[in-house]
């Protein structure tokens, strides 16, 4: 269920100044980066760009979730280190992303990681914005 304006808790703001090949910042000026395509996409490649910035904040909010599911399960995550791979390509309408998350959790055998992941996955806040709107695969 969405949440309501009245819910908010915190709000990010920021501004990009010509769009992939320009410059995005925060607000706060916590955030201010030069942003450019990659040479993959005929890029200079020079600055970051928005899939590396998306990446940055969903594996950050993917290891959130994952410490809170392991705070219920009373799994240890000392050490553990999340993952995210976001691609860019084409598809019928224009541009579309795909997301792969991967989670390094030394302190739990195989099984109980995945479950861990899998049970974060359907909390963070960044899989349910992205569910049935891109692929998002668990590594």
């Amino acid at each position: 269920m969405p949440i309501q304006q009245s819910d908010v808790l915190y709000t990010a703001v920021a501004t990009a100044e010509s769009g992939r090949d320009g410059r995005v910042a925060t607000d706060d000026g916590k955030l201010d980066v030069v942003v450019n395509p990659p040479k993959e996409m005929g890029g200079s490649g020079a600055g970051t760009n928005p899939e590396q910035l998306f990446a940055a904040g969903y594996s950050a909010c993917f290891h959130g979730a994952l410490a809170v599911v392991a705070r219920q399960e009373g799994a240890d995550l000392s050490g553990s280190t999340v993952t995210a791979k976001v691609g860019i390509g084409k598809n019928d309408d224009g541009f579309g992303l795909i997301v792969e998350i991967s989670a390094d959790i030394p302190n739990a055998d195989e099984s109980t990681a995945r479950a861990l992941v899998e049970k974060a996955h359907q909390v963070c806040p960044y899989s349910k914005a992205t569910r049935g709107n891109i692929t998002v695969t668990l590594a």
